[in-house]
């Protein structure tokens, strides 16, 4: 583990006499918390652009100024300390950036809240976690106002009431000290946006994070961009993960509260990206946007959700070897990256597992050999701490092949058993997407009185194209196997999907 560290420190320019300075005085001012990352890059990076939205830009030396002065205002204004609860419930923008910096200094524990959650689920949550500060943006106001929550809260910003922006204004004791801090955790509510949430907790640790970061600088090749663009959301742990690994790179670091493919490519554009983290439905409404302004990426990091073949093949033919497939769970963190020559394997695969990670396929609680299906099991050093086993059960299905490549399957609970045969309705989506009239697909079971359960599919046909069910099912009949055709076949004008860019199967029926 020392060597790897070595290693690491070798690669973001931390080994040299002065480079080891930084970062030995950074933990001992800091303390081991994120905002140790933004230090290191601050005396690093200095003037260097780091972070970039719609309302402003700041170098690393103004981003780090202003989350020390922000915790201290944090600390006296509100006085948030170690062991309390601060929640966001922000899109994507440089204040949220800065109150998770700030707040993280002071001991105190970020609860990252979906913004897309409904009010009742919101009421829920502020029932539950007795935060002490809630941070949230102004069109969820009537969020607040409708809520049981009556602690200290402020606004991400405003032009004239209480905010985030408007704190920085605020004047602090020039004698002020913070003592350093080690407590500060990261807690993701996951459960999309509907359901009960679960708490998902993370400790930053640089030891633990080794792997994952190593990896992504290598397989990614990290090192070499400049400038990063986080479409995702940072709420969710895919997107805060890349954004603490680009502050620790030293990138610039665009954001944007919301996703618009035409003002996403204005982005890409402007800016120069070259890297791009995003959901598969970003992918695709860019692609149908402007592809001319894509030419500068060299990185698409997408994850979240099932990347569909057809995708797959339109990216690669558009942009060349660009895309990277990474698998993850908010539990479990980053496990599984597929480099473009591993999506040349397989359209299908989710790649390899990176070093540190272990992964077992168990059916009817066996692991299973190569080739057969199962759920995936996890163990690495970097997932949720608040777990009672050391294995994570992922609730996704799939399998490895001969070569040490992963397949998904699916979810547990999208298998379909039909008469005693498992079908996996990802096998019947990937046949479905190849057909050239149709632009998006989605397959559910439906209860069957005869069989159990039957399949049903929900099919987008592609504009100006017309399909029709029994045309679709002789095409599909010599594709797939007699218990895979869907009982029934639906022509819907736009397919639902999640904030996060899930195809959201649950609005399906």
């Amino acid at each position: 583990m020392i060597v790897k560290l070595l290693q690491v420190l070798h690669k973001i320019n931390l080994l040299s006499p002065f480079g080891l300075y930084r970062f030995i005085s950074s933990i001992y001012k800091e303390g081991i918390n994120i905002m140790l990352l933004l230090n290191i890059a601050e005396r690093t990076y200095g003037d260097k652009i780091a972070l970039v939205d719609g309302n402003e830009t700041l170098s690393y030396k103004q981003l780090s100024a202003q989350c020390q002065k922000l915790s201290m205002v944090l600390k006296e204004s509100y006085n948030i300390q170690e062991g309390h609860r601060v929640a966001f419930l922000c899109k994507n923008h440089v204040s949220l950036v800065q109150s998770i910096f700030a707040v993280s200094r002071l001991g105190a524990d970020i609860y990252l809240l979906n913004s897309e959650m409904s009010k009742s689920q919101f009421n829920q949550l502020v029932e539950e976690h007795h935060f002490n500060l809630l941070v949230y943006d102004y069109e969820l106001n009537a969020y607040m106002e409708e809520s049981p929550y009556s602690k200290a809260n402020i606004l991400s910003y405003h032009d004239t009431l209480p905010a985030i922006n408007n704190l920085l204004h605020t004047t602090v004791a020039k004698n002020q000290k913070i003592l350093r801090s080690s407590t500060s955790k990261i807690i993701l509510l996951t459960s999309g946006t509907t359901g009960k949430s679960k708490e998902v907790t993370h400790k930053p640790s640089i030891l633990n994070f080794l792997n994952p970061f190593s990896t992504l600088l290598n397989r990614l090749n990290l090192l070499t961009y400049n400038t990063a663009y986080i479409a995702t959301p940072i709420y969710h742990g895919y997107g805060i993960a890349i954004l603490f690994s680009f502050i620790a790179l030293g990138k610039k670091v665009v954001i944007n509260d919301r996703f618009n493919a035409e003002n996403a490519c204005r982005l890409i554009r402007e800016h120069n990206v070259e890297v791009i983290t995003v959901v598969p439905l970003m992918i695709h409404k860019m692609l149908q946007t402007s592809v001319e302004d894509l030419k500068s990426l060299v990185c698409i990091a997408s994850g979240g959700a099932k990347l569909n073949p057809k995708l797959v093949e339109e990216v690669s033919r558009k942009l060349g070897d660009v895309l990277y497939n990474l698998y993850g769970t908010s539990e479990a963190g980053l496990n599984i990256i597929a480099t473009p020559q591993d999506l040349k394997y397989s359209t299908h695969t989710i790649g390899k597992e990176i070093k540190g990670v272990q992964i077992k396929i168990v059916h009817h609680n066996k692991e299973v050999e190569d080739g057969k299906i199962g759920q995936f099991y996890i163990k690495n050093k970097w997932s949720m701490k608040n777990g009672q086993s050391p294995w994570i059960k992922t609730g996704d299905l799939g399998y490895r092949d001969s070569n040490g490549y992963y397949f998904l399957c699916g979810r547990t609970d999208d298998m379909v058993v039909s008469a005693g045969v498992n079908i996996y309705p990802i096998d019947v989506e990937q046949v479905l997407i190849h057909h050239p009239f149709i632009e998006d697909v989605a397959v559910i079971g439906i209860s069957d009185e005869k069989y159990g359960q039957t399949l049903k599919a929900f099919i987008q046909p592609r504009a100006n194209e017309s399909l029709h069910k029994e045309a679709l099912i002789d095409w599909l009949r010599p594709r797939v196997a007699k218990f895979q055709l869907p009982k029934d076949i639906v022509f819907v004008h736009q397919l639902p999907y999640t904030a996060l860019g899930k195809i959201d199967k649950k609005r399906l029926g």
